[in-house]
């Protein structure tokens, strides 16, 4: 078939305002036009929640840390945020709760694990270490060798800007085996 190319097509023009929608939706953009500001920001309020809850079963000692602030300190950091699945959701999360100096100590541990443990660039999915690493958060250090995590010093266990700090249940050492 030859000819100009044909204006957009129904297709193209609803795909377009899924797209708008999404973005409305999970990373901060406009409303689209035709859709009521109330039930949309309802609705984005219910997927930042939802968001919320998933972190939380990937970084549980996160959410914990912060407490009755979780939601709210998720929400906050999310709402202009594209998903990047629940796992490096709360990743990034950590990492900049860190960098403010808001991370509380149980979630410090967590985090360090955690950088012990995988390989994560914050812009690919986390791969395993194969080589022994240290990961270091609020004052916490977790060094993996051969696969095993052990946490060499924990975080200070003071109450800091997030509440009062969260123990963990393996008290100063925690363990991570593959």
């Amino acid at each position: 078939m030859t000819g100009a190319p044909s204006a957009q097509t129904p297709r193209a023009g609803l795909a377009e305002r899924q797209a708008e929608l999404v973005a409305a939706l999970v990373a901060g953009g406009p409303p689209p036009p035709g859709f009521a500001p109330g039930p949309l920001a309802a609705t984005r309020a219910a997927v930042l929640r939802k968001r919320a809850g998933d972190v939380a079963r990937h970084w549980p000692l996160l959410a914990a840390g912060l407490g009755a602030n979780w939601s709210t300190t998720f929400a906050d950091w999310a709402a202009r945020r594209p998903t990047a699945g629940s796992l490096r959701d709360g990743w990034d999360l950590a990492r900049a709760l860190h960098a403010q100096h808001r991370l509380p100590p149980a979630a410090a541990e967590e985090l360090a694990v955690r950088e012990a443990r995988l390989r994560y660039d914050g812009l690919r999915a986390p791969r395993p270490r194969r080589a022994p690493a240290v990961g270091r958060a609020g004052g916490a250090v977790a060094v993996q060798i051969a696969g095993r995590v052990r946490l060499l010093r924990p975080a200070a266990r003071g109450s800091g800007p997030a509440g009062d700090a969260v123990p963990d249940a393996a008290g100063s050492e925690l363990w991570i085996s593959d």
